[in-house]
């Protein structure tokens, strides 16, 4: 069985970067690589002086300081990753501190505060889908754009775009114009990124989570991480609801794989990955939310999400 969080040690000596590793997915993913052995950049906008926009109390600091905890090294580097000069000045410590970069978590987000779902886009707000283009697309090309340079300069590099749903599910439109574009984005620059890293033996791929019990998800439903099955009389799929672990320990063991070019380009889960790599959610469980939405919500199979855990 793969140990939890990715091979012991399997990623010592390695630099990773997670670009947006303020909270979420971000953050576990972080810890979750400095759990593995990498020495982890975490970057955001969310420090102990400042809030971002989100104004959320998580900061990078915590996140910084629980990668340690776990066993890897902790880097906080406030970053806003629209602004050029700021990601440029990040990737050149990066370079004067390492030397190198071995693995890229695109994971900058912050939007869910513009979504305007089941509005029209000639009714919605303008300004917001704007932003929420620049805050999941730009950001991400701005941070590929410096951040590639470094990493290719060894092969076996890995680029990680992360979004919300995998390419199949995306199918479906996801309710408002701009929150569509801004969560497909990802999957096809991973796609892009895959044919220019190739050549240099790199890996692009774009990892989603399932139903994710972040932070911000759980005050939504008013509910911790410790109780957080009390929402699932208010909304009944939240019983397919993954922790951020899941992910983190995901991506620990994708970063790990000598292997992992076989997945270039591809889009991938939290849930196809824990199968692949033998890894569980913090409470032993392995939700397969794709695959529940798959079967159950869409195709009308008679089961139940604890069958899909």
């Amino acid at each position: 069985m793969q140990p939890q969080g990715g091979q012991a040690g399997g990623l010592a000596g390695r630099i990773a970067l997670v670009a947006g590793a303020t909270r979420g997915a971000g953050r576990a993913m972080a810890v979750e690589l400095g759990r593995a052995g990498a020495t982890v950049y975490v970057t955001g906008r969310s420090t102990r002086a400042r809030r971002s926009e989100v104004d959320r109390p998580e900061t990078i600091e915590d996140t910084a300081e629980l990668v340690t905890a776990a066993g890897g090294t902790g880097i906080a580097v406030p970053t806003d990753h629209l602004e050029r000069e700021q990601v440029k000045a990040l990737v050149e410590r990066i370079d004067e501190e390492q030397g190198r970069l071995d693995v890229l978590v695109n994971d900058v987000w912050g939007g869910d505060h513009l979504i305007e779902f089941d509005t029209k886009v000639w009714d919605a707000d303008l300004d917001k889908g704007l932003r929420m283009l620049r805050l999941s697309v730009e950001t991400h090309a701005v941070t590929s754009h410096y951040a590639l340079p470094l990493l290719i300069r060894r092969p076996g590099g890995l680029v990680i775009e992360v979004t919300d749903g995998t390419a199949e599910f995306n199918k479906t439109y996801r309710g408002n114009l701009f929150y569509d574009l801004a969560k497909n984005a990802p999957i096809r620059m991973a796609y892009g990124l895959a044919q220019e890293l190739k050549e240099h033996g790199g890996t692009a791929v774009s990892v989603t989570p399932g139903f994710l019990r972040s932070e911000q998800m759980l005050e939504h439903f008013g509910v911790t991480e410790a109780t957080w099955r009390d929402a699932i009389e208010k909304s009944p799929h939240f019983a397919i609801a993954e922790s951020p672990v899941l992910i983190g320990r995901a991506v620990a063991a994708l970063a790990a794989d000598p292997d992992k070019a076989r997945w270039n380009g591809s889009s991938l889960s939290s849930g196809e990955l824990a199968k692949v790599y033998d890894v569980d959610d913090a409470d032993g469980s392995r939700p397969d939310c794709f695959a529940y939405f798959k079967d159950v919500v869409f195709g009308g199979k008679e089961a139940s999400a604890e069958e899909y855990r």
